[in-house]
């Protein structure tokens, strides 16, 4: 298991999580086992997504895929995502 770590601003929170839970189905077909949205405590519009998925090609590849490009200019994102993989020690 992998893990895809995701920070970026937003203009409007709550607009920004309707594009994202409207992408579940596609990070479904991405081998997506979870995600957990976190706000940051003094900017609610600043949110970093933990993602675990099966593997890092798999992220990658819904990293750049045209669907989630479009979803981040719905959802209102303002800032480049800052963007970690990370690999799972047993």
């Amino acid at each position: 298991m992998a893990t895809m770590i995701v920070r970026h601003r937003v203009a409007n929170f709550e607009k920004w999580k309707v594009a994202f839970d409207s992408m579940a189905p596609v990070r479904a077909k991405h081998n997506w086992i979870a995600a957990e949205v976190l706000r940051d405590a003094a900017d609610p519009n600043l949110v970093t997504v933990v993602n675990r998925v099966r593997d890092i090609d798999s992220a990658k590849r819904y990293g750049s895929s045209p669907g989630l490009r479009e979803a981040m200019d719905k959802g209102g994102v303002i800032s480049p995502p800052e963007i970690q993989f990370l690999t799972e020690v047993a």
